[in-house]
This record gives C-alpha cells, structure tokens and sequence, in this order.
C-alpha cells in the first residue's frame, strides 16, 4: 500500500514539472524515482543536487535581505 502512494506522489510531482521540459533528473535514492524514471534521464547523487540546492540557499538569502531592506524603520 506505502509503495503505491509514492508511486501517486510522484506521478503528481512529474506532472506538475512536465511544462518545464526537464530533460535531467539529478535525485536521491527515493523508490519511485527509480520505477519512474529512465535510467539514462536519471542520475542518482549529491554531485549535482548539491549545486542546486547551494542556487536555492543564495535565492533564499537575497530574498530575505531584500524584506528586510524593504521593511520601514
């Protein structure tokens, strides 16, 4: 039962990323990437997801300075 609603989790996810036209998959070892996912789209690791995440951190950071710059004294 647990492993069918990852599969409809992820289906959920893969159809809200298709208007992007992801071509690439960097991901960790979650089962359903894995049952879903072509294996030559697919990578699995931190090579990649760490570089991402690093973007989001910056994304997150200037975002919040900017509300704080934004914010009346």
């Amino acid at each position: 039962m647990f492993g069918k609603r990852k599969d409809v989790v992820f289906q959920k996810l893969k159809a809200l990323l298709e208007p992007f036209g992801i071509k690439r998959y960097y991901t960790d070892h979650w089962g359903a990437y894995e049952h879903h996912l072509d294996a030559d789209k697919h990578e699995i690791g931190k090579r990649n997801t760490q570089k991402i995440e690093r973007k989001n951190l910056n994304f997150r950071t200037w975002i919040k300075r900017l509300a704080c710059k934004t914010i009346p004294d």
